[in-house]
C-alpha cells in the first residue's frame, strides 16, 4: 500500500509545483489603484499631462470627471495603510500623516466621449485611502482640503 501511495503522492506534489500561482484579488485591486492614481515622476503637471496620462491609462472611456495622480514613493503610499504614515479616518479609511504632491485632473465638460479635455491642478496635501490587507485600493477623491 505504501508503494501505491508514494507514486501518487509524488505526482500530486509535482502537479502542485506546476500550477501557476495567481495573484490575490487584493493585488489586482492594488495594481488597479496604482494604474488609476500613481505616477512617481510626472513629466509636467499641466492640462497636457492630464490629457496624455488619462488617455494612456485608458481612463477616458467614458471621460472620467475627476482623477487624482499621487507623485512620490510607492512605499510611502503603502505605509498609509499602517501606522508608519497613516492613521484611522472615518470608518475604514486612513489619512496620511505626510503630504504628497498630487495632480488633480478635472474634466472640462462637453462630451463624455473622447477626446476628453482636462484641466490640471497641482497641489501638495494629505490623502485619504481605503486599504485591504495592508495595500491601498481606493483613493477618496472627495477629500481635497490641504492640511497645513
Amino acid at each position: 500500500m505504501v508503494m501505491v501511495l508514494s507514486p501518487l503522492f509524488l505526482v500530486f506534489i509535482l502537479g502542485l509545483g506546476l500550477t501557476p500561482v495567481a495573484p490575490a484579488q487584493d493585488d489586482y485591486r492594488y495594481i488597479h489603484f496604482l494604474t488609476q492614481h500613481y505616477d512617481a515622476k510626472p513629466k509636467g503637471r499641466n492640462d497636457e499631462y492630464c490629457f496624455n496620462t488619462m488617455k494612456n491609462r485608458r481612463l477616458t472611456r467614458p471621460c472620467k470627471d475627476l482623477n487624482t495622480f499621487i507623485h512620490g514613493n510607492k512605499n510611502d503610499i503603502k505605509a498609509i495603510c499602517d501606522d508608519r504614515n497613516g492613521q484611522p479616518y472615518r470608518g475604514d479609511l486612513r489619512i496620511s500623516k505626510s503630504e504628497f504632491q498630487v495632480t488633480i485632473c478635472k474634466h472640462k465638460g462637453g462630451s463624455s466621449r473622447p477626446p476628453c479635455r482636462y484641466g490640471a491642478t497641482e497641489d501638495s496635501r494629505v490623502i485619504v485611502v481605503g486599504c485591504e490587507n495592508g495595500l491601498p485600493v481606493h483613493l477618496d477623491e472627495s477629500f481635497i482640503t490641504p492640511r497645513h
